[in-house]
């Protein structure tokens, strides 16, 4: 009888992929990897229980599955079997973000949804936490993932994350959102030109932002945005004449009238909406608003929030496309505006 030793079992509790799934994935390793062959037994629920230290509930629902997909057959009074044996080897993802947002889970979304079934996500988040991003690829470089996923924004400490992903090989890295300066290889990567893009953008707003008298963006001194963003907004600033300063605290400054005011992060965003509401300034008219990345709320928040924005669902879908048909290449994702009512 197979047993949880027999074959690698791997149940990451700082994994946002759900135990069921984990374990769903690590019996179709096992198969697709010969650990198990057709016929042989997998061990009872009630000794996973033990060996595992997990509910019923997650191990029964990841054995329905399989049921499901007649990957595995249960034999009353005697067990779990292993059916058959799927065709070809699929994917093994691993998929690290730096925080969870609705932009995010677009990505996420749209990332699963091209893949299918074709593949196996361990999905993590590591908060933007440099040493947790360390720990974690670590730690998963010594499973046998056929390829890594990187988003790469980090509050401190991203100076040595290129130390950390030189050590994936470079055939199976995909880079997303961010370049990762200096890394060599032939890896693939799809990303923002966050200088080029907000400098294009605000330029396609310039018929809009000319009613006011000064534009100023929100820029947190501790942020994990990249600041070319800042760099992008001073060109622009400069280029077409436009009186434009940088705060790092909404908090602290003053609401002018006649001001447009760039927001890089949603509590900012908020923040100023809430200020607005109480000095009773009208947004859209004594002050406009640009909000960057594009969510739904946002196409009602206000009755509309002008967004400057990557196309986030292409984003996931062009990297699961990428890992799909084996391609190496670099290309920037494309960037939108969403003109609304705020501005």
């Amino acid at each position: 009888m197979a047993t949880p030793t027999d074959w690698k079992i791997v149940l990451d509790d700082y994994s946002k992929t759900p135990k069921y799934l984990q374990l769903v994935n690590s019996i179709r390793h096992a198969i697709e990897d010969d650990l198990l062959q057709v016929g042989d037994r997998l061990p009872s629920v009630n000794r996973l229980l033990v060996e595992l230290d997990i509910s019923r509930v997650t191990i029964v629902r990841a054995y329905d599955l399989l049921k499901k997909k007649q990957i595995i057959e249960s034999v009353p009074g005697k067990g779990y079997y292993v059916k058959a044996k799927e065709n070809g080897k699929r994917p093994r993802i691993l998929l690290l973000f730096n925080k969870l947002s609705a932009h995010k889970k677009i990505i996420y979304d749209a990332f699963s949804e091209t893949l299918g079934e074709t593949a196996s996500i361990n999905f993590h988040i590591y908060n933007n936490d440099f040493k947790l991003f360390k720990r974690i690829i670590q730690q998963c470089l010594q499973e046998d993932y056929t390829h890594y996923v990187l988003i790469s924004h980090f509050l401190e400490g991203g100076e040595h994350a290129l130390d950390v992903i030189r050590q994936i090989p470079p055939d199976r890295l995909v880079i997303l959102d961010k370049k990762v300066e200096g890394l060599g290889g032939a890896y693939a990567s799809i990303y923002q030109d966050f200088e080029r893009d907000i400098f294009q953008a605000l330029t396609e707003l310039r018929d809009e932002l000319v009613r006011y008298d000064r534009l100023t963006l929100i820029f947190p001194k501790h942020t994990y945005h990249p600041r070319s963003i800042r760099d992008g907004f001073l060109r622009f600033c400069a280029e077409y004449a436009f009186t434009g300063t940088i705060v790092p605290d909404i908090t602290k400054s003053a609401l002018q009238p006649g001001t447009a005011f760039v927001c890089l992060m949603e509590d900012d965003l908020v923040t100023l909406i809430k200020r607005a509401k109480e000095q009773e300034v009208r947004v859209g008219h004594d002050i406009g608003i640009i909000s960057y990345n594009e969510t739904v709320m946002k196409e009602i928040l206000l009755d509309g929030i002008t967004t400057v924005s990557t196309d986030f669902y292409l984003l996931g879908k062009t990297a699961a496309s990428f890992i799909r048909d084996g391609r190496k290449e670099h290309i920037a994702n494309p960037f939108h505006v969403k003109l609304r009512n705020s501005l």
